[in-house]
């Protein structure tokens, strides 16, 4: 991949994504790299005054008002990043870890935080050298920025804690020495600097929205194959009655929709004043309002994202005039509520997926379909129990729909008295992305049983060209079949973008 630029102004999710999952180099600009300098040389004067300049020259947060000597400011920086790498529980995602080092950088690279040139060079260096830091499920608030996680990036830069290289988990010291890069002794209010920022959050947010793109073009593309399994009509797609309910999202779902039913055989053969049906159910007939409406919850934590991606996260910060401030720039509630709204339609979603695929294991329902698709009936049980496995996921995904943000654990001896727990929201969300994956995959196989079932009619091109892909890798109707591979099988074909690819290749 191409490097990424690091100029001091804003990125965009596609970079972020580039360089969290694409493994893409970071590039530091001359002009970027000027003006780190020229702000650090505003905090070497404010260092060198007898004027106490919080996290300059004193303590931090409950500790702000104490000030500490010229000799043991070295010691207090290090000690800041120790003692605040205090992380606990399992590691996070190797792509979180590199988004969380992206950003940190990024806002770095502004100027804003008074940090010296070396240290945000270190920073690339390690990053681009492909050393992930050990970065633990909690211990941030999402409040004072990601503390323990960005702390654990930090410590690494010292050249202390683990971190994860080429494969395997060693000191850190041993891994900047093999990469020929000198540890970081940090200097009066870098250790504030690396730490001071909503990175984690943000970063994951970036990723989710990513995700969420195609995977409401797959909730579409199942909800299109349920139609035609379930001889449901297409006509309350038409652009003209969405136009009536002027959503953006909710038009782009219903186009997606008849795109993927055009030229079908099977609607075509139940179209006319004989078909006894007069509506379909909600989960048919409504898919473009709720798949819109989640379309239009991810555009709106797209502004939120493009805005903390051309900020400058950090406290103080170094103000353009050499003025440094405190501020609550660090509170990350924006982040936060986009977060907790992004998983209440992943939520919806899934449930009305699922209901779709409980509909065609029903023989009252499903308009002629086996019951539960079985290839035997009463020998076996079909699709049964991978609408358990379904259901059981829905279930999860309503409570992973409850906002974290609405919560807050005072800390810091009062003095951070109120916080986003904006990490905590970001660490469900993705687990509410993965679950939608698995719901959709299960739908998808359903479906595709399902229209195999109904020939000698056959699908529309676009998902025939679906049912095609997965037959490639999971048998068709028949006896003893063993479905949690097939689920697997669904799952990345959805995850790895070959199903949408398949079905594009035929609607465009």
């Amino acid at each position: 991949m191409e490097p990424v630029a690091l100029d001091g102004g804003p990125l965009s999710v596609a970079q972020v994504v580039a360089v969290a999952r694409g493994d893409a180099d970071v590039v530091l600009t001359a002009g970027a790299l000027d003006g780190v300098a020229a702000t650090r040389a505003h905090i070497e004067k404010l260092a060198d005054a007898t004027e106490p300049t919080y996290g300059v020259s004193t303590g931090f947060g409950a500790l702000a008002v104490r000030h500490i000597p010229v000799e043991r400011r070295a010691a207090l920086q290090r000690s800041l990043i120790r003692s605040h790498a205090a992380g606990a529980g399992p590691e996070v995602e190797p792509e979180v870890v590199r988004a969380l080092m992206l950003l940190r950088l990024r806002t770095l690279a502004t100027g804003r935080t008074g940090v010296r040139q070396s240290t945000v060079e270190t920073l690339a260096a390690v990053l681009n050298a492909g050393i992930l830091p050990v970065v633990q499920e909690y211990g941030s608030l999402g409040c004072s920025g990601d503390l323990a996680p960005l702390s654990s990036i930090a410590l690494a830069l010292m050249g202390e804690g683990e971190v994860r290289y080429r494969g395997e988990l060693v000191p850190a010291a041993d891994a900047l020495a093999a990469e020929g890069i000198e540890p970081v002794a940090l200097a009066e209010k870098e250790g504030l600097a690396l730490i001071n920022g909503t990175d984690g959050m943000l970063g994951q947010l970036a990723l989710a929205i990513t995700d969420l793109h195609g995977l409401l073009d797959v909730a579409d593309l199942t909800a299109a194959m349920s139609v035609e399994a379930l001889l449901g009509t297409d006509r309350v797609f038409a652009a003209d009655l969405q136009a009536l309910r002027p959503h953006p999202g909710q038009a782009e779902s219903a186009a997606n929709i008849t795109a993927f039913l055009a030229d079908s055989p099977i609607v075509a053969s139940h179209r006319g004043p004989d078909c006894p049906r007069v509506q379909d159910a909600y989960s048919l007939r409504c898919a473009p309002q709720v798949h819109g409406a989640a379309r239009d919850t991810v555009t709106h934590a797209e502004t939120v994202a493009s805005r903390e991606l051309s900020a400058a996260v950090d406290n103080p910060v170094v103000l353009p005039d050499g003025r440094v401030e405190s501020n609550g720039n660090f509170h990350g509630a924006p982040v936060a509520y986009v977060l907790d709204f992004l998983a209440i339609p992943v939520a919806d979603v899934a449930s009305m997926a699922e209901r779709r695929t409980d509909r065609m294991l029903d023989v009252a329902r499903s308009h002629g379909l086996p019951p539960f698709l079985a290839h035997d009936p009463g020998v076996d049980s079909g699709h049964m129990i991978a609408q358990y496995t379904q259901a059981a996921v829905v279930a999860e995904l309503k409570r992973l729909a409850v906002p974290a943000s609405v919560d807050s654990i005072p800390s810091s001896a009062m003095q951070e008295d109120h916080v986003s727990l904006g990490w905590s929201a970001a660490r469900k969300l993705r687990k509410a992305v993965d679950g939608l994956v698995t719901v959709l995959a299960v739908e998808y196989l359903t479906a595709a049983r399902a229209l195999d079932f109904r020939a000698p009619l056959t699908p529309a091109p676009a998902t025939a060209a679906a049912v095609a892909l997965l037959r490639e890798r999971v048998p068709g109707p028949g006896p003893d079949r063993h479905l949690a591979p097939e689920i697997a099988a669904a799952e990345d074909l959805i995850r790895s973008g070959a199903l949408l690819d398949a079905v594009k290749r035929r609607t465009v």
